[in-house]
């Protein structure tokens, strides 16, 4: 993807497919709010400067070069794992954040011996309104969370938010959270709720006007 008008056509045609905006907004690695404005946009015609000039204040990261090639994505899942290692032998458990957090689980815990867990966030289900009336949730098909350390793997942070969902899911199923491990982070955050957060790239947006 290039520029604007290429989201916006990308975000057309995932509400086609009946994509909710927080899902949208998950698939194209962007902000909630940059959902809403792109999909409001998706008509076919190009916005206007002063809409352009209204968009959210965000970064598009596409690291779909690495997830279309299993053999990428080890390699990237087996960097993340190193950074995540350092916390010793105890952690039995990874849990990815779906969608794109699974895959990356999935190969993180096969590098690092421990069983898999996915949590699918609220914000899968989320149009408009407030996302904390919605609820998240553990799949029964994989791993329980109860009286267990475990990693937290995702491919990007936008808000930190789901992340933060994630960790007090976890914590209220029963287990710890250790730490946190990304792709690519657009907060610079080191922690989350207490939580360390490790991260292969951050993306930094610099103003300046500060």
């Amino acid at each position: 993807m290039k520029n604007v008008d290429d989201l916006i056509e990308s975000a057309a045609e995932l509400a086609e497919r009946g994509l909710s905006k927080g899902e949208i907004a998950d698939e194209l690695n962007v902000s909630r709010e940059t959902a809403s404005w792109l999909v409001e946009r998706a008509g076919g015609i190009a916005p206007t400067q002063p809409e352009r000039a209204a968009m959210p204040q965000d970064v598009h990261v596409d690291w779909s070069t690495i997830g279309r090639d299993s053999q990428r994505l080890g390699y990237v899942a087996w960097a993340m794992a190193d950074l995540l290692q350092k916390h010793g032998d105890a952690v039995d458990l990874t849990v990815g954040i779906e969608k794109a957090g699974a895959p990356l689980a999935t190969m993180v815990g096969h590098a690092l011996g421990t069983d898999l867990a996915t949590y699918a966030p609220r914000k899968h289900q989320w149009e408009e309104g407030d996302i904390e009336d919605l609820g998240g949730s553990f799949s029964r098909n994989f791993a329980g969370i109860d009286g267990r350390e475990c990693y937290v793997v995702d491919d990007t942070i936008t808000s930190g938010t789901t992340m933060r969902e994630t960790i007090e899911a976890i914590r209220e199923a029963g287990g710890d959270p250790v730490c946190c491990a990304v792709i690519a982070d657009k907060q610079g955050v080191d922690t989350l709720d207490d939580v360390p957060v490790y991260s292969l790239v951050q993306v930094i947006p610099v103003d300046r006007r500060r």
